[in-house]
């Protein structure tokens, strides 16, 4: 027998209280939740520190330094670069902040468009990514690919594109 808790929950529009039933997760419904937290976290948490330790860079900056790299002319519009990056456009502010210091990404005005931001990577910040790609996808190899078989990666990679859709590169 399924176990049912109640919840009460406050209505954002009515401005109201109202009790919601809402079943506990099945056993197995939670172990494949934490699996996936703890499997997100420690894998990130790894590739993070590797990244800092041998390339003083985040997986955060990594990630930014990347998405310039495979967009046309190294270069995104900063409201683009947040979207592909998964950040508030402040979080990306900052990030990017960081690399301008660095030499690594540079900021440009659109001349047509004096509101609209550009980051550019730049000759500097393609090398240390190049260099940083070494270590980072070793590190995925490490502590994520290398550890399941083909057929494993292959089923992980169908039941979380059953929640995200196909992988579509940007």
């Amino acid at each position: 027998m399924r176990s049912i808790c109640l919840i009460a929950c406050r209505c954002k529009y009515l401005g109201a209280t109202v009790a919601v039933l809402a079943e506990k997760l099945t056993e197995a419904e939670m172990d494949a939740w934490q699996a996936l937290l703890h499997a997100h976290e420690q894998v990130t948490t790894r590739l993070d520190g590797e990244l800092r330790a041998e390339h003083g860079l985040s997986l955060s900056e990594y990630d930014v330094l990347l998405r310039l790299a495979r967009a046309p002319q190294r270069s995104l519009r900063m409201t683009e670069l947040a979207l592909r990056i998964m950040f508030s456009p402040s979080g990306l502010t900052r990030v990017v902040d960081r690399l301008e210091s660095d030499g690594l990404v540079a900021r440009r005005r659109d001349s047509a468009d004096a509101r609209v931001v550009f980051a550019e990577l730049t000759d500097k910040g393609r090398e240390r990514l190049r260099a940083a790609a070494r270590t980072h996808l070793r590190g995925i190899r490490e502590h994520f690919t290398g550890r399941l078989t083909l057929a494993q990666l292959r089923n992980v990679a169908s039941a979380l594109q059953v929640i995200t859709g196909p992988h579509q590169p940007h």
